[in-house]
C-alpha cells in the first residue's frame, strides 16, 4: 500500500491507473534481501509489468521506435491542451 500511495496510484511507466501490481525493481531472485525494501518497489500496470519481466528473463528487447511512439501517445494523453494546433 505504501508503494501505491507513493506512486500516486498510477503505473510509473505509462501512467495507467487500473489493475496495478507492485513490482520489485531488482527481482527477488537476484536481490532477496530487498524483497520488502520500499525503495525496491514500484507500481506497474499488467502490460508494463509483463514487458519488464520478459526483458529481465531475456525474451526480446524493446523496439526504440515503438517506445518513442508510445511515449508520444502517453504525453499527448497526459497533456491534451499542448496538442492543439
Amino acid at each position: 500500500m505504501q508503494a501505491l500511495r507513493r506512486d500516486g496510484f498510477a503505473c510509473v511507466q505509462c501512467g495507467a491507473r487500473n489493475d496495478l501490481e507492485v513490482d520489485h525493481v531488482q527481482p527477488v531472485r537476484s536481490a532477496p534481501e530487498r524483497a520488502f525494501d520500499l525503495t525496491n518497489l514500484q507500481c506497474l500496470c499488467p502490460a508494463c509489468h509483463s514487458r519488464k519481466t520478459r526483458l529481465e528473463i531475456g525474451l526480446g528487447k524493446d523496439d526504440p521506435e515503438r517506445n518513442a511512439w508510445k511515449n508520444l501517445l502517453r504525453d499527448m494523453q497526459r497533456n491534451p491542451s499542448s496538442n492543439e494546433v
